[in-house]
């Protein structure tokens, strides 16, 4: 199962109610589905040169680091800037079913791949129950 966090979209959410405008850009967007024995994460990162993307995993805990520069000269006259720069960060909890030691991560088009495959000890199993007169017998578990 995959969980996901984000400790100050609350108060992003009251800041933006309040001010009216956005505390912080949303520059991470992400896509998640199980496929099989696996879990597929996309992240957009339109704009992001791979080696500027971190993926680090403690515990339980999925963090992906990227950083967006603007193209425009330091001494440019900026005249409008609504694509969000700066550093970027989400946090993703993994659940106990998943294989964090197998993480697989590609980059292609802006789109950061994330695939999890699901740990042996959670896939389903055939358990083998033996005894009484007609033999063995196999039961999915």
């Amino acid at each position: 199962m995959l969980m996901r966090t984000d400790p100050f979209r609350e108060f992003d959410r009251l800041t933006q109610q309040v001010f009216g405008t956005q505390s912080r850009p949303a520059g991470m967007p992400m896509e998640a589905y199980r496929s099989g024995d696996e879990f597929v994460i996309h992240f957009d990162l339109p704009g992001v040169a791979p080696e500027t993307i971190d993926l680090d995993v403690e515990r339980n805990v999925l963090t992906v680091h990227a950083e967006r520069r603007s193209p425009a000269p330091e001494d440019a006259e900026l005249i409008a800037a609504e694509r969000p720069s700066g550093r970027f960060s989400r946090q993703l909890f993994l659940g106990d079913t998943l294989d964090s030691e197998r993480i697989d991560a590609s980059y292609d088009s802006g789109v950061l791949t994330l695939r999890i495959p699901v740990a042996e000890q959670a896939k389903p199993r055939k358990i083998e129950i033996s005894g009484g007169t007609s033999g063995a017998k196999q039961i999915s578990g």
